[in-house]
């Protein structure tokens, strides 16, 4: 029986085979869930689903879309933004 750290579901189970042929269980977290537009909630696309530790790993130019406010906000909204500032101006 795993010790009772490793009997959480929020743990995700992997069936690994080893060299030496035994079958054993890995344990690691889940993926976490899709960066998603500050303003509308929408999945942004170019942003990876990894976690923290694994993100500091990812180059600088990997991790986000290279626009204004990339990673933060969709390009629809940030389009729509740019015409509103655009008016004001």
């Amino acid at each position: 029986m795993p010790r009772g750290a490793y009997r959480s579901r929020s743990l995700r189970r992997i069936v690994v085979k080893t060299p030496g042929n035994r079958i054993v269980i890995h344990y690691e977290k889940r993926r976490p869930k899709p960066a998603r537009c500050a303003i509308c909630h929408r999945e942004l696309h170019g942003v990876p689903r990894v976690r923290s530790m694994e993100l500091k790993k990812i180059p600088k130019s990997s991790k986000r879309p290279n626009r204004p406010y990339g990673g933060y906000i969709c390009p629809k909204c940030l389009e729509k933004l740019i015409k509103i500032k655009a008016r004001e101006a």
